[in-house]
C-alpha cells in the first residue's frame, strides 16, 4: 500500500514510525512532516490544512490510504473530499468531526446518547453565561465551543474567575472565533484518563487507556498546555473501568452518531474523569491524542496499518489487536516560555545519543532540519518516549533519554507518571 499521513507533529511522527513497520506498506509519505518524520517517510511540502493540495497529491501519486492526523483538516472536510475523489481515508467526515469542532454539539450528542457527562449550558450571550455561573457557583469550567488548539478550557475556582473567563473568550477573543459560543460545565472531581477506540461507522474496537499531564510544570502546576507527557496503560483504567467506558461512553455514542446521519469512522478519543470506579465523559476528540499517540504506538504490537485500513473500510470485525505488556511513557520537551511566547530556531543536539538509549525513542513535533542541524520550530518540540516492565522502569528509561539531549533552550516536567509511580510504591 502507498500511504500518506497528514500532519507535522509528534502524533504524526508516531503514526509514521508505526506504519513504517507494516508488511503491507510499499511507500510512505507525510505532508508536511518534520525533521524526525523525514527518517521514516518522504516529506512533501503540502500544508496539513490545504485540503485541495492534499487531494491533488493523493490522486497524482495513486495513494491507497490517507491517514489524517490533526483535527483541523478533519473539521474542514478533508476525508469527504478524499472519498469524493475515490481515495480511501482514515478519519471522520466533516459532519462527524463536529464532535470535536463544537463542544456544544458534543454535549448535545452525549445527552441524546445517554452518555454520563457533566451538567452544562451553551451560550452566545455573555450576560446569560454569567447569570448561569452565578446560579451554579464554583468551581466551574468555561470552554470555547470551537477549536482552540487544546487550550480553550479554563477551570475556574471562583465565580469572579469564571466571569473573567467569559469576558476573555467572548469579549477579548483570546481564542479568536472559537469563543463566539461557549460551553459552561459543572466541575468533575476524580482522576483523569484518556481512552481510545477504533471505529468503522458501526462498531468500535477498544485500543488502550493513557493518562496525560496538561499542566506546564511539576506538581500539576502552571498554565494548561496541549500535554506535557503521558503514559499507558493507566492504572486508573482497570479492565473493569475500560469495559464500562465501552458500554456507557463509546458504543452508545457510535450508535447515536449513526442514527443522527453522521456515522463516525476513525479513532475516537474519549477524555474521562474516574471517581469511585465510575467513568464520566469530559470530552471526545476525533483523532489520536498528542502526546498519547506516542505511547499507544510504542505499545501497539500488531500491524497498525492493517487496523487503520480495516477501520476505513468498515471491517473491524476482521481485526485482532496485540499489545506489548510493558508500560510506555512520553516526556514532552518544550521551548522555554511555552505555552506563552517562546523563541524559535534554537538548535537541538545529541538526538542520536537519546535514540541510542535502550527501549527509548525520540518523536519529533515542532522541528525542522537545516544545514545538518535540527532546529526547534514550535512550542512542544520533542516527545521522548520509553518502555519498561513497570511505570518506574519506563520513567527511568525515558528520563535517561531526556538527559542525553543537549537543548539549553528547552524544558520538561520531571514528574511524568507520578501518580502511577506512587501506586507502585504503595
Amino acid at each position: 500500500m502507498k500511504v500518506l499521513v497528514v500532519g507535522s507533529g509528534g502524533r504524526e511522527h508516531a503514526l509514521c514510525w508505526a506504519i513504517a513497520k507494516s508488511a503491507k506498506l510499499s511507500k510512505l509519505y507525510c505532508a508536511p512532516g518534520n525533521a524526525g518524520i523525514a527518517d521514516v517517510a518522504e516529506c512533501v511540502a503540502v500544508g496539513a490544512e490545504d485540503v485541495d493540495a492534499v487531494v491533488s497529491f493523493a490522486k497524482e501519486n495513486a495513494i491507497d490510504l490517507v491517514v489524517v492526523g490533526p483535527e483541523a483538516p478533519l473539521v474542514l472536510g478533508m476525508v469527504d473530499k478524499l472519498e469524493e475523489a475515490g481515495i480511501k481515508a482514515f478519519g471522520p467526515s466533516a459532519a462527524a468531526s463536529v464532535l470535536e469542532g463544537s463542544k456544544g454539539f458534543m454535549k448535545d450528542m452525549c445527552a441524546k446518547a445517554g452518555v454520563p457527562t457533566a451538567g452544562y449550558g451553551r451560550f452566545t450571550d455573555a450576560a446569560k453565561a454569567k447569570e448561569f455561573i452565578r446560579e451554579n457557583g464554583a468551581p466551574i469550567v468555561v470552554k470555547t465551543d470551537g477549536l482552540a488548539a487544546g487550550k480553550g478550557v479554563i477551570i475556574c475556582q471562583s465565580v469572579e474567575e469564571a466571569e473573567k473567563a467569559v469576558d476573555d473568550m467572548m469579549g477579548d477573543k483570546i481564542f479568536g472565533d472559537a469563543g463566539n459560543e461557549i460551553v459552561i460545565e459543572d466541575f468533575l472531581r476524580g482522576e483523569e484518563c484518556s481512552f481510545f477506540a477504533l471505529v468503522d461507522g458501526e462498531r468500535a474496537l477498544p485500543l488502550a487507556a493513557a493518562q496525560d499531564h496538561k499542566a506546564a510544570y511539576d506538581g500539576d502546576r502552571g498554565p494548561n498546555t496541549g500535554g506535557m507527557g503521558a503514559y499507558s496503560p493507566a492504572p486508573i483504567a482497570s479492565p473493569e473501568i475500560c469495559d464500562k467506558i465501552m458500554e456507557t461512553a463509546i458504543n452508545p455514542l457510535i450508535k447515536t452518531m449513526a442514527d443522527e446521519g453522521c456515522p463516525y469512522k476513525g479513532v475516537l478519543f474519549c477524555g474521562l474523569m474516574v471517581e469511585d470506579g465510575v467513568p464520566t465523559v469530559l470530552e471526545y476528540n476525533i483523532r489520536f491524542g498528542d502526546p498519547e499517540c506516542q505511547v499507544l504506538m510504542m505499545r501497539w504490537k500488531s500491524d497498525v496499518l492493517e487496523a487503520l485500513d480495516a477501520a476505513a473500510e468498515g471491517r473491524l470485525d476482521d481485526i485482532t489487536l496485540e499489545w506489548h505488556d510493558e508500560t510506555a511513557m512520553v516526556v514532552v520537551m518544550a521551548a522555554e516560555g511555552y505555552p506563552g511566547s517562546y523563541e524559535k530556531g534554537t538548535e537541538i543536539k545529541n538526538l542520536a545519543e537519546a535514540n541510542g538509549v535502550e527501549n527509548a525513542f525520540v518523536f519529533h513535533a515542532g522541528t525542522k532540519a537545516e544545514d545538518d542541524k535540527v532546529l526547534a520550530t514550535g512550542g512542544r518540540v520533542l516527545g521522548v518516549t520509553g518502555r519498561g516492565t513497570s511505570v518506574s522502569e519506563a520513567q527511568a528509561t525515558t528520563y535517561k533519554a531526556v538527559d542525553a539531549i543537549d537543548w539549553p533552550k528547552g524544558f520538561c516536567r520531571r514528574d511524568i507518571g507520578w501518580r502511577a509511580v506512587e501506586r507502585e510504591k504503595s
